[in-house]
């Protein structure tokens, strides 16, 4: 039984992301959502995961920054199961061997992994998705075997108040650059989504908006 205390909020993803929730992933993080609902339980945050995926949105990036391999694996198999109970696509992000290890064919990952991986672990995954933060960048994660890439960051973001945004202009560069999807990451938002995708975007990444919905 879930013990989570939901703060107010006036944004509520659910309803503003209805024309969009197609084309949104949704990317975890349990700093935030903590911060948000002063919550500290596994199950809640899983609950959580559970509604997110009940929106049914592209798909969901399970990023644990703070998480070590075992405790990355044994939460992975949990959301896998929730994602897929759903009917939404569950990606991992950045521990390659738990993903392996369970078997799970789809990850996100910074450049740093993706350029130190085999061929033989490239290849292991049907869903091969990079963090690209330049036009350079975004050519080199096509080129070693990404389906798509996310590009950030577009628009000015809380979780990196000190780095000016990149902007559409930058994003729309990326879009013709690669053949792959592109989709817009940092300070996305209900309202600014339509800009991103008229940018050239395929989707939108938000995390904020999922993390703080009731």
């Amino acid at each position: 039984m879930t013990t989570c205390m939901y703060k107010q909020s006036e944004n509520n993803a659910v309803n503003e992301l209805t024309a969009y929730i197609d084309r949104t992933i949704c990317i975890t993080n349990r700093e935030l959502f903590n911060q948000y609902h002063q919550c500290h339980s596994d199950d809640d945050y899983l609950e959580h995961i559970r509604r997110i995926a009940a929106t049914q949105p592209r798909a969901i990036i399970l990023r644990e920054k703070s998480s070590g391999d075992d405790f990355y694996y044994s939460i992975a198999g949990r959301v896998i199961s929730i994602c897929e109970s759903n009917g939404v696509q569950c990606i991992l992000h950045t521990f390659v061997d738990a993903a392996m290890k369970l078997n799970h064919r789809a990850i996100h990952l910074p450049m740093s992994i993706l350029r130190q991986m085999t061929d033989e672990q490239r290849q292991f995954f049907t869903i091969l998705g990079a963090s690209c933060h330049s036009v350079e960048e975004a050519r080199e994660a096509q080129l070693l075997g990404c389906t798509y890439i996310t590009a950030s960051h577009i628009f000015t973001t809380e979780c990196k108040p000190d780095l000016a945004p990149r902007g559409l202009d930058f994003l729309s560069e990326v879009c013709r650059a690669v053949t792959i999807p592109v989709y817009a990451l940092g300070g996305i938002h209900p309202h600014n989504a339509a800009a991103a995708i008229a940018a050239g975007a395929s989707g939108v990444c938000m995390m904020s908006e999922f993390m703080k919905i009731k």
